[in-house]
Parts: structure tokens; C-alpha cells; sequence
């Protein structure tokens, strides 16, 4: 398949896609009803520019994290996802792979979901999704790249998140992520891509080699969290982290309780977190 093959796919299926029917808003005056270039590359996590080189057929043989980012911003039924995939060059992830397919079910729930902070993960923790409240609770996840979207390795390797522990609770916290990690290898051994984190973690963190050595297993799972924001200070939050039937898939979700201060801190800094990025 041809790099012009390949952009005329994504030009066609960007001009189907309605603002509506992507999660975003559909106001203001539009000389087409798909989304514009500019609403695509914000929803795939990629430059305007490399979505125009894309469609004009001036940029072959993008990655397979740019097509599956592209398929979740496009909301893509499985064969068309295996078909852009093709057209890239590229096989569709198995089975022997942890999914990173998010149904179109999935977006629909988190539109209904638009007034709580919502993202989804895969198996291994990579965030594939998150939506304008999630952001503004915990950091914009739009610039995040490579393994910078596992919150494994955040947590591990990287700068951490926002929500506070004890040393009791960071403790209990590492090994759920760890042990619900080696689940994850145990179901999907012939990852290469999970392989090579594990071995990263491994080599860069001692903490989590002296848990992955330990061979807990087990399962992450989410309670009341509180969550340090620089803006509106603590916010505490039930954190569900629910399941999607026939996937891997987490979705997590915050709530607050209603008529509380922490509902109003949170509607406040989801707010102040949508004004950030529309300036």
C-alpha cells in the first residue's frame, strides 16, 4: 500500500466524522460537517502538520502508536482499524498484544461522562484516553510520550502524580501496581512492547525490581483518593476503576460527593482546567 492510499483513508474518514460524534462540541459556523485537520491532530495527540504531510501522502510508514492514535480519535470499527493499519504497512495487533482498542461503546461513555474526570488505561497501565476533567485534576496528558503515558513507570521512574499516600498507603500502592503488572506479563507474555518496559523498570527503579523479584501477585485496585491540585488545593474523591466486558480495558473514574466541598473544588478546577486549554 502507498503513503497516498493511506492519507486518502484518514482525509475520508476525518470528513465523515462529525465534531458530535468525535466528543467535541459541534458549535460555531462550518463549511463541512467532518472535523477540521486541527480537531483531528488535538484528538490523535499529533501536529497539524504531520496530519496534513499524512493525508497529502508526503509522510510513509507512520508508527503504530500514531494509527491506533488515530483510530481512537476517528472512533474506528475493528476491521476499519485493522484496514488503516494494513495501509500503513503495518500488521493489526494480536491477540498475544494488550489491547489498546477502545470501542466505540467506550468513547460514548465517556461523553456521557463529560462532567467527571475520566480516563482509560490499558492492562498495562498506559493511559490511552482522558478526558478535559482528568486533566485538569491530574496534569495535562496531551504533551506525555513514550513511557511517560504508563503510570507505572511514573510512578516508578517518572515524576509521580498528584494524589497523596502515607508511607503505608505508597507502599500498599507500588506493590498493587507491580502485582497487577506481572498479571498483566502472565496473560500477554509474548508482548515485546511490555517485555521492554518490565525490563526497564527493572533496571532504572530498585524499588520495583525488589517488588517484581518478591513475585507478588495480585491486582491494582482504586478507593478515596486525595488529590493535591496547585490551584484549588486537596480534593478527596471516590476513584472507581471499572472493566470493559470482552477487553482488557480499565476505565477510571472520579466522583465527588454531591453538595460537599470537594464537589465544588472539583467543579471548579475542571473549570478553571477547560479555560487553560481553550487559551
Amino acid at each position: 500500500m502507498t503513503a497516498t492510499e493511506f492519507g486518502r483513508t484518514v482525509r475520508r474518514w476525518r470528513d465523515r466524522a462529525s465534531p458530535g460524534s468525535a466528543g467535541l462540541p459541534a458549535g460555531g459556523r462550518r463549511r463541512a460537517a467532518g472535523l477540521r485537520r486541527e480537531e483531528l491532530a488535538l484528538l490523535a495527540g499529533i501536529s497539524v502538520d504531520y496530519v496534513t504531510r499524512l493525508e497529502q501522502g508526503r509522510a510513509s510508514n507512520p508508527s503504530a502508536q500514531v494509527v491506533e492514535a488515530l483510530v481512537r480519535a476517528l472512533r474506528l470499527a475493528p476491521q476499519e482499524r485493522a484496514h488503516l493499519f494494513r495501509l500503513a504497512g503495518l500488521v493489526p495487533p494480536g491477540p498475544e498484544t494488550v489491547p489498546a482498542y477502545i470501542p466505540p461503546s467506550v468513547h460514548r461513555l465517556l461523553d456521557r461522562l463529560a462532567d467527571s474526570p475520566v480516563a482509560v488505561y490499558d492492562a498495562a497501565w498506559t493511559l490511552l484516553l482522558a478526558n478535559p476533567p482528568y486533566g485538569a485534576l491530574m496534569g495535562d496528558p496531551s504533551d506525555w510520550r513514550g513511557p511517560e503515558r504508563n503510570g507505572v513507570w511514573r510512578n516508578f521512574v517518572g515524576p509521580g502524580g498528584r494524589v497523596r499516600h502515607t508511607p503505608e498507603e505508597r507502599r500498599a500502592f507500588e506493590e498493587g501496581l507491580v502485582a497487577d503488572l506481572r498479571a498483566t506479563v502472565g496473560r500477554y507474555p509474548d508482548d515485546r512492547g511490555l517485555r521492554a518496559l518490565v525490563a526497564e523498570l527493572r533496571t532504572r527503579s530498585e524499588r520495583f525490581a525488589e517488588l517484581w523479584d518478591a513475585g507478588a501477585v495480585g491486582r491494582h485496585t482504586a478507593a478515596r483518593k486525595t488529590v493535591d491540585h496547585p490551584q484549588v488545593g486537596p480534593v478527596t474523591l471516590d476513584c472507581d476503576v471499572l472493566g470493559v466486558a470482552g477487553s482488557d480495558l480499565r476505565i477510571m473514574v472520579y466522583t465527588a460527593e454531591p453538595n460537599t466541598p470537594d464537589a465544588e473544588r472539583l467543579a471548579l478546577l475542571t473549570v478553571l482546567g477547560t479555560q487553560a486549554l481553550v487559551g
